[in-house]
């Protein structure tokens, strides 16, 4: 939300936000001990799926998968939950617990207001990230959302907007911040929402900027998923979720939903 969006290289995938922390070579060989047997049956875990091929059959029409079933205090491990204010670039503050209904809740306060830095623009925005799809010995693998057309939530809002967000999986630094965009629209008041969203209409967007030039996802390489909230209008808000999945619709046929436009390179963003 600061003035640096049009840095041409980067540095790390955390650009500006990364925090430097002092390496522990005692304490990182201990920790790889300790974690050596964990990870090692996660290791045989991986294999046996390997061999037992499941995905080979692909998926029919209304088969579903749950990704994230919030029904107990576990299953927020390792969700992320940033605002602004963690970074001195505002005051909104957030969390992401376990209410009393056994949903998960992303609740807190939206505030506008802008630091007096001279270099903070905008602000206002909170955010919550899923964890990385993690393999054996912490290693990243993207997620493969290929044989899915939709994704599906369901919900109960307050009456806000809240972006959908897909981090992308790039290779190249000028990439990194590429991210597919979505927005869920929430009733508002008692009732439950079970919301369908065709993956092929989510849009591309790097650093906030909606860009100029479109693709289709590339659902079989997403990095994480994010739900964030930015809608400029200050206050508490509050979202439930009871789970996050995807479905297959084979009458969906549609890869993107947007115009292609030729646009000269030299006015791409």
């Amino acid at each position: 939300m600061s003035s640096r969006l049009n840095n041409f290289w980067e540095m790390h995938r955390k650009g500006k936000y990364l925090k430097e922390e002092k390496l522990d070579l005692i304490k990182s060989v201990k920790d790889g001990f300790n974690m050596f047997p964990k990870e090692l049956a996660k290791l045989k875990n991986e294999i046996v799926h390997f061999c037992r091929q499941d995905a080979v059959c692909g998926t029919y029409h209304n088969d579903y998968e749950i990704l994230w079933k919030f029904d107990k205090p576990e299953s927020l491990h390792d969700w992320i939950v940033t605002c602004d204010s963690d970074h001195n670039e505002g005051k909104s503050t957030a969390d992401f617990i376990i209410n009393k209904n056994k949903k998960a809740f992303f609740y807190g306060n939206l505030d506008v207001e802008t630091p007096k830095d001279g270099i903070t623009k905008n602000s206002g925005y909170c955010n919550i990230s899923s964890p990385h799809n993690m393999l054996s010995f912490g290693r990243v693998k993207p997620y493969d959302w290929s044989a899915y057309t939709h994704l599906l939530m369901k919900v109960r809002g307050d009456g806000r907007t809240y972006n959908l967000v897909l981090n992308m999986n790039r290779y190249w630094d000028v990439q990194w911040n590429d991210a597919y965009f979505f927005l869920l629209y929430t009733r508002g008041g008692p009732y439950w929402q079970l919301s369908k969203i065709p993956l092929s209409k989510f849009f591309l967007s790097s650093k906030g900027r909606v860009q100029d030039k479109q693709e289709a996802i590339q659902k079989g390489d997403i990095l994480r998923f994010g739900i964030t909230i930015a809608d400029s209008y200050p206050g508490p808000f509050g979202l439930e979720i009871d789970f996050i999945g995807l479905v297959n619709d084979t009458t969906h046929k549609s890869e993107f939903d947007y115009e292609m436009y030729e646009v000269a390179p030299y006015l791409m963003s």
